[in-house]
């Protein structure tokens, strides 16, 4: 037989029951109800449930079927008119449960014994902040026996299962991919045979030395991403708000808390394919179970927050990662006991590590207790259908998380709020966490303190600097007039003189073409200038050469001497070179400068005394050589 998919809703006086059976015999159907239960029958379809209220056939029940959907709309009245049904969303514990048929004894169930049992814990204050003692491993744990874990403690050899089934099926060298595989689900080795207490020893080793200071007091002193992840709303921060506002002008507080968390039709589906089951749990474990939930809850509610409800493949790992229920197999025995363990893992693996996305898990987890069961069901299912995409993650649905889906269903909603109300007033601190955190961000501070009184400091110098900076500057500036003063009468010199030398230009090209062309008619080759003739171009032989520039006599006596010269030259080479260095030998030993006797006012020389001199030719050279 298939479970046909359904859906149940309620108005003040019926009860409508929409069921999806496609390609059914609609000739052979069959209905019945009575009282809390409902029996459903088209072939190939069946289904049962067990209603949370009394119905009853009084004429006034209605049944219609769409042929087009596959429809069938049934209405059944109200034992009590006005009565509210609760739970109908809850589609797995409307489910009958199956009879389970084995060998071996089993508790069975008269009645509705375990409803009774949850009304009289409900009716029961519990304490939820009270320090209970952990369990005490017994002298039996010494003979080797398996370690029990999972939801309620209630699974035990699961993994010793799968890593001796790996090994008998695939050899050796699968059995260590398979063990690989199991470490990056839970971060406990060989937990099938570490009890309780030893498993808390080896957590708590693992987060203080993972703990990183500098990456806490980096997220402490920048943080700008911390604070856009702050304020993000979760789906849940809407449903809350409307919630308290709903009760302020209505008194019918379970119907408010239904209303405002809908599941969408691939939730309702996974709820139907859960197998509805009972668990006897005594009072200390299913104060576990509640305690563990909330280490879920805590770990799902900051993955929600840092990822903007977006879910990406990180998200498996930080939900295990964060819950040491996940991660370690562990069990608590109160609320701050969880608050702690949650508090130390977000500092020491995610991403961002700051305290305040700790206390904002704890408001968001308080919130998603108090709108009741049906809120902590859509973030089970989530969470599952995470798990469950995710290999080898889907190993934790069967350990918790298909159970916890299932036993929710069957929890009373005041139970949870009471719950949130205590997560919500726990007051956790820095200091319970056991990092030193305070200590660090004093140090932090005190060295910021430091380097910013350093760069003070070194600002006052750099500011001290500028003003003597400013008077070298100042000095460079006045030498720098001062000789640009004297470059530019240096300048005006030179512009005077070169007007001058341009006249002078003219007449000693007149005397140098009448020194040269003597050579060029007596030997029929012009002669190396270099040789006896004048260097005009030299700036040394421009005082003597304005001397060149008178008339008459002087310039008949050089022409004479220039004679004697070109008879010098025209002797063999060996004497030449022999006699010139002699010529200028002689010519060192007389007067070098002229005497200027008198001086236009235009700056001329009318007469130059040049009798101090034996050889006026020698003289002449002996200038130019200088």
């Amino acid at each position: 037989m298939i479970t046909p998919a359904f859906e149940l809703s309620q108005d003040p006086d019926f009860l409508t029951i929409t069921i999806k059976v496609p390609y059914a015999r609609i000739s052979e159907f069959d209905v019945y109800f009575d009282g809390e239960d409902f029996k459903f029958y088209a072939k190939p379809y069946f289904l049962r449930l067990t209603l949370p209220g009394r119905i009853v056939e009084d004429g006034r029940e209605k049944a219609s079927y769409n042929t087009d959907k596959g429809i069938f709309t049934i209405q059944l009245p109200k034992e009590i008119p006005g009565q509210y049904f609760d739970g109908l969303d809850m589609l797995t514990a409307l489910l009958a449960p199956k009879k389970a048929r084995s060998a071996k004894p089993l508790v069975e169930e008269i009645g509705n014994s375990a409803e009774l049992a949850d009304e009289e814990e409900e009716e029961e204050e519990f304490d939820w902040e009270i320090e209970q003692t952990p369990y005490q491993e017994t002298v039996e744990s010494t003979l080797h026996l398996q370690c029990s874990y999972g939801f309620g403690n209630l699974k035990s050899g699961v993994f010793q299962r799968l890593q001796v089934s790996d090994f008998s099926l695939k050899g050796l060298d699968d059995y260590e991919v398979s063990k690989d595989e199991l470490s990056d689900v839970i971060d406990l080795k060989d937990p099938d045979s570490t009890p309780v207490k030893e498993r808390r020893q080896k957590r708590l080793a693992a987060e203080a030395a993972k703990f990183d200071p500098d990456h806490y007091l980096a997220d402490f002193f920048e943080d700008e991403a911390i604070q856009l992840v702050l304020k993000y709303k979760p789906w849940w921060v809407d449903a809350y708000e409307k919630k308290m506002a709903s009760q302020e002008g209505s008194h019918q507080e379970q119907e408010s808390q239904t209303t405002f968390v809908v599941f969408s039709e691939e939730e309702r589906e996974q709820l139907r394919k859960f197998t509805n089951k009972s668990y006897l749990l005594d009072k200390r474990t299913c104060h576990q179970v509640y305690l563990s939930l909330v280490d879920i809850l805590l770990a799902y509610c900051y993955e929600v927050r840092v990822t903007g409800g977006e879910k990406n493949v990180e998200s498996p790992w930080s939900i295990r990662k964060l819950s040491a229920t996940l991660c370690w197999l562990e069990t608590f025995s109160s609320v701050p006991d969880v608050l702690v363990s949650f508090g130390r893992r977000v500092l020491c693996y995610p991403l961002y590590r700051h305290f305040r996305l700790v206390t904002c898990a704890f408001s968001d987890a308080a919130m998603v207790l108090q709108l009741g069961k049906s809120a902590v069901l859509k973030c089970l299912l989530d969470i599952h259908k995470i798990f469950r995409e995710n290999d080898p993650a889907y190993i934790l649905n069967d350990l918790y998380i298909s159970d916890y889906c299932i036993w929710i269903q069957k929890t009373k909603s005041k139970k949870l709020a009471a719950l949130g109300e205590s997560l919500q007033q726990a007051k956790i601190t820095k200091a319970h966490l056991g990092f030193e955190l305070e200590e660090l961000e004093t140090a932090a501070v005190l060295v910021q303190e430091e380097e910013s009184e350093l760069k003070a400091a070194g600002a006052v110098s750099k500011q001290q600097l500028p003003s003597s900076e400013l008077e070298t500057s100042d000095s460079e500036e006045s030498s720098s007039t001062s000789s640009s003063e004297t470059e530019g009468s240096d300048s005006d010199e030179q512009e005077s003189s070169t007007s001058e030398d341009g006249k002078i230009n003219s007449l000693q090209g007149t005397l140098q073409e009448k020194r040269t062309a003597p050579l060029i008619d007596c030997n029929g080759l012009r002669r190396e200038t270099n040789t006896l003739t004048l260097d005009l171009s030299n700036e040394k032989s421009k005082a003597p050469l304005q001397s060149t520039s008178v008339p008459g006599k002087l310039i008949e006596e050089l022409g004479k001497q220039m004679q004697t010269a070109i008879k010098l030259s025209e002797q063999p080479e060996g004497l030449a070179a022999t006699s010139y260095p002699a010529l200028q030998e002689k010519g060192a030993n007389c007067a070098a400068e002229p005497k200027i006797l008198s001086q236009d006012p235009a700056g001329k020389v009318n007469t130059l005394d040049v009798s101090s001199c034996r050889n006026p030719l020698l003289f002449l050279d002996c200038t130019n050589e200088d």
